[in-house]
């Protein structure tokens, strides 16, 4: 699937080519659910995401479209988040029981596996008219592939890239703001809006990979890898929260007690480890990436 808006192209067409891609997979897996349906809906949601973020680059030249699609696509995908998020919390635990410092720890990691199976499954099996919802929900994408035909974009170049140039730099001033809260107070929140943030930087270098391919990839693949470390600090958020929220899902006091030591312990790690990776991929200066940025769209003509 091509993420990717080739600057020697019409604007225009590359924009609606991407999206409706990114549509048309998500509508595929939902319909016909090749690996069943928590993976089609874990597929779904990762196309959502990389469409918000190509709806993010062009917002502000299009600010009526973006708002309107992006409360969809939001508002769709929150629609089948319950099932996936309790899959996800199973994964969490599984991270956190490959680096388990003991095998007590290991051992009663284990058993909280189990214990959210269980509840995943249970989840499943009570979640009332699921096959209906997919097939609503692949409705709405296919609205908002036919909502691609009302937008366009200026047809000069040197606009374009304009534009480009000035969305990467409020994507970059966002993250350096989010790195900063991450090492003042460092909140769970800004923690999330650090990953968000990293998430719009890392698609923004594979759609525009073509005006500098090799610069593009190390910075992508190393935004990458920060994603994934902030997203596993998010994980652990969320599994803390579903203790406080379920505690009688444990009643092994002892096994509560290692997880919610191998969850601060986790954090812990991670977070120094994502700071660390942050600093070198936000590195370069807001107004000299935009600048340059720019400057490299505008030279293909």
């Amino acid at each position: 699937m091509g993420y990717r808006i080739r600057p020697d192209a019409d604007f225009t067409e590359e924009f609606r080519s991407v999206a409706k891609k990114q549509l048309l997979h998500a509508v595929t897996v939902l319909e016909e659910q090749p690996d069943g349906v928590d993976e089609a809906i874990h597929s779904f949601r990762k196309n959502l995401k990389r469409l918000r973020s190509l709806y993010r680059l062009v917002a502000r030249e299009v600010p009526d479209f973006q708002k309107r699609e992006n409360a969809r696509l939001r508002e769709t995908a929150r629609s089948l988040s319950a099932i996936r998020d309790a899959a996800a919390l199973i994964g969490t635990v599984e991270y956190l029981r490959r680096t388990a410092r003991s095998p007590d720890e290991n051992e009663a990691l284990g058993r909280i596996i189990t214990i959210l199976e269980g509840r995943r499954d249970w989840m499943a099996e009570a979640e009332r008219g699921l096959e209906q919802r997919l097939m609503e929900v692949a409705s709405t994408l296919k609205e908002a592939i036919t909502s691609l035909d009302t937008i366009s974009f200026d047809q000069s170049h040197r606009k374009n890239a304009r534009m480009l140039a000035k969305s990467w730099r409020r994507t970059s001033l966002k993250a350096k703001a989010a790195l900063t809260a991450c090492h003042d107070e460092g909140t769970a929140e800004d923690f999330h809006d650090l990953r968000k943030r990293t998430y719009d930087y890392r698609l923004y270098h594979s759609l525009l990979r073509d005006i500098w391919p090799g610069a593009m990839k190390a910075k992508r693949d190393a935004a990458k890898t920060l994603v994934e470390d902030l997203g596993h600090i998010h994980d652990l958020v969320v599994l803390s929260e579903l203790v406080e929220a379920e505690p009688q899902l444990f009643n092994r006091n002892d096994d509560l007690t290692h997880l919610l030591d191998a969850i601060i312990f986790r954090q812990q790690q991670d977070r120094r480890e994502a700071l660390l990776k942050a600093e070198i991929v936000f590195s370069d200066h807001p107004d000299e990436e935009a600048q340059r940025i720019e400057l490299l769209w505008a030279a293909v003509t």
